[in-house]
């Protein structure tokens, strides 16, 4: 009975300092990250995303530990990215862009896919459809290529007198293709002449805003693409230059003194992103998830490009805006 005793005392001591039974810590799980931008274009974004998993109480090294693979502007590179993360065995993808989810998709078929695009994902063969997205991914969409008309719209409100509105292309780009289904139509309706001008790599910006010279158009409007965001500064330097009112499809480019921004934040699109992550890492199907939209789009105006140009814009205009850059 003494020897007992002393057993069970002994094992109480032992768990009371947290030797008997100690558990090994789970490993941290691995969260492949494919970007078609470089290191410092998508700094705000995986940020973003990292602040959306600490709001949900993901602490990072500890919980969860991010996989980086970059394209650095070249969309080409995505296919081989994306399966040296499949060889990686990563637990979820979280991937910017229609061609990153897409490369991320034919990559693997059971890994979960979260992305964060402005594109169409139906239309773009990534999911079946918003509300039941089906396989492996899912994510949030800002449809951004349905805002290009509310775009010009807002390009004219800002400049009454426009006419003719330059839009810069990629001709690879999938959004190209989209706007140039409605171009007619949006031309139209809105009693503006249309001219595309294309760019497929950075050594084509400079001669394509000449082509914009000569096409004698009074603004441009940039589709998004990720040869743009990359190279935006360049982009925003040239518009200047050419003393160009310009609307873009992505808050950074106001930020580096573009003109005007209309559509969804892509940092709070990332931030929602978190929230895809932690479901599936908690046991929900991609495919139960629904592609979600955001709830809110911006206008932002640069008014110190504004003054630049010296472009006087309607008080009623810089009223609307959700935020205005002095």
């Amino acid at each position: 009975m003494r020897r007992r005793a002393l057993l069970v005392g002994a094992a109480a001591l032992l768990a009371a300092s947290g030797v008997a039974g100690a558990q090994p810590a789970a490993k941290p799980v691995r969260i492949g990250r494919l970007s078609p931008l470089s290191a410092a274009t998508e700094a705000p974004f995986i940020e973003a995303f990292r602040r959306g998993l600490a709001d949900l109480g993901w602490v990072e090294g500890r919980d969860y530990v991010v996989v980086t693979r970059l394209a650095g502007g070249t969309v080409e590179r995505l296919p081989e990215l994306a399966a040296s993360l499949v060889r990686e065995r990563v637990d979820v993808i979280l991937t910017g862009s229609n061609p990153g989810a897409l490369a991320a998709k034919r990559a693997t078929d059971s890994i979960p896919v979260v992305m964060v695009t402005t594109g169409d994902p139906v239309e773009g063969g990534l999911v079946a459809s918003l509300a039941r997205p089906g396989g492996n991914v899912t994510g949030v969409t800002a449809l951004g290529q349905a805002l290009n008309a509310k775009r010009l719209e807002t390009l004219r409100q800002a400049v009454p007198s426009l006419r003719r509105v330059a839009v810069l292309t990629h001709p690879g780009s999938p959004y190209t293709k989209s706007f140039l289904a409605e171009r007619e139509r949006t031309a139209r309706e809105l009693g503006l002449e249309l001219p595309v001008i294309e760019a497929r790599e950075p050594g084509h910006l400079e001669p394509s805003f000449a082509a914009i010279a000569r096409e004698r158009a009074g603004a441009i409007m940039v589709l998004t693409d990720v040869l743009f965001v990359t190279h935006r500064r360049t982009i925003v330097e040239l518009a200047a230059r050419h003393r160009l009112p310009a609307v873009y499809g992505e808050r950074e480019f106001v930020e580096a003194g573009g003109l005007l921004f209309y559509g969804a934040s892509l940092v709070d699109m990332y931030r929602r992103a978190a929230f895809y992550v932690d479901r599936i890492l908690k046991g929900t199907r991609p495919a139960d998830l629904p592609v979600e939209q955001p709830t809110r789009l911006e206008l932002v105006i640069n008014l110190r490009t504004a003054r630049a140009l010296s472009l006087a814009l309607p008080p009623s205009f810089l009223l609307r805006a959700d935020q205005v850059i002095e």
